[in-house]
């Protein structure tokens, strides 16, 4: 049988990693999402990012950071905003200043490890070693999968399915109208689209795509937004390459799924899910799915890539040491660094809605 032996030469460690992160990369989601950042060695564990608010606007909530020409009522703001910036011969006019926002978050530190015995690796039939190896660049995704998801759906910017106004009262599955809705509030609040179009081609039934926010949903609601009006598949795309887990694009948006962004079983505590044929994991409340929905810069977060994001390691059994010393035990795993933040509330949104049923 043969070994995986790695010793402790850079290359050997470059490559081992490189095949950590080829298996984990395929199915990541949201852990490619927004702004990748490098974060550096003997800083502090936590990361801020500094933004500027733009003329007129206030840090009061996701609406006013974003709205430069604020918010009054009965009011012509397009003339308010020329006339606040019309000149007078001969005199200058008062400066303003530039209002910093400063967005912050604490690195966490995560490990996968697993173990393995030399009776194992001497004697059994399968490469264990290997099968870790494959298994923990598998957990590395959806740790880290989970923990972006956990930060995007925090996000201020709500949206609920149907007529309901908040979790318990869900009552819809995700809509064409729910996500034009979703897009006016983006577009109000400067969010600028993700993607850029991709152009028409000569092939037999493909489409065009518009330029659009991108959309994260959990596979359980792929039936839902095929059925959207005016949804395009991923394989129809007239020209260019869809993205990993790309399930097709409908108006503004470009739908990307994962079967890690799990739902919150029974959670519309209000509503009966066989009243709106909506599905129920008990039986009685419907589930209810988070789904995020992204303008351009809307979050960053520190990438899990390069020498200095993550340490994997393949310590063999024939590797003696004090604690070893009879060469008994190996270990393959992984430690890594992650931070990640909603940078900017407005520019995204989180909807909460339901899922149709389909087992009728």
């Amino acid at each position: 049988m043969t070994m995986h032996q790695y010793g402790s030469a850079a290359w050997r460690i470059d490559e081992f990693k490189g095949r950590i992160l080829g298996r984990a990369m395929p199915t990541e989601c949201l852990s490619r999402t927004g702004r990748q950042v490098e974060y550096p060695k003997n800083s502090s564990k936590t990361y801020t990012a500094r933004l500027f608010l733009p003329y007129g606007a206030a840090s009061t909530n996701a609406s006013t950071r974003n709205t430069f020409f604020g918010t009054t009522t009965a009011v012509d703001r397009s003339a308010a905003i020329v006339n606040a910036h019309r000149a007078t011969e001969g005199v200058t006019p008062s400066p303003d200043s530039v209002t910093p926002w400063d967005v912050s978050c604490t690195m966490q530190q995560f490990m996968v490890l697993y173990g393995y015995t030399d009776h194992t690796a001497e004697f059994g039939e399968d490469d264990i070693p290997e099968q870790e190896e494959q298994l923990t660049a598998e957990r590395i995704t959806l740790v880290n999968e989970a923990f972006m998801y956990g930060i995007l759906k925090a996000g201020t910017n709500k949206f609920y399915g149907g007529t309901g106004t908040s979790r318990a009262t869900v009552n819809g599955p995700i809509t064409l109208n729910l996500l034009r809705e979703v897009a006016r509030v983006l577009m109000a609040n400067h969010g600028k689209m993700v993607n850029r179009v991709l152009d028409a081609s000569g092939k037999f039934n493909t489409s065009p795509i518009a330029p659009g926010f991108d959309v994260y949903i959990s596979t359980d609601l792929s039936s839902d937004v095929r059925d959207l009006e005016h949804f395009t598949p991923a394989e129809k795309y007239a020209s260019g390459s869809p993205r990993d887990n790309e399930l097709g694009a409908c108006e503004e948006f470009r739908f990307m799924r994962s079967p890690d962004l799990v739902p919150i079983f029974d959670a519309a505590t209000s509503v009966t899910a066989s009243t709106y044929d909506l599905y129920s994991t008990g039986g009685t409340n419907p589930d209810v799915y988070q789904v995020i929905v992204m303008a351009k810069d809307a979050h960053s977060q520190v990438a899990v890539r390069g020498l200095r994001g993550m340490e994997p390691f393949h310590i063999p059994h024939t590797k003696r040491d004090k604690s070893d010393p009879g060469g008994q035990r190996g270990y393959v795993g992984a430690n890594w660094w992650k931070g990640g933040m909603i940078e900017n509330d407005g520019w995204m949104a989180v909807l909460e809605v339901g899922r149709t049923n389909l087992t009728n």
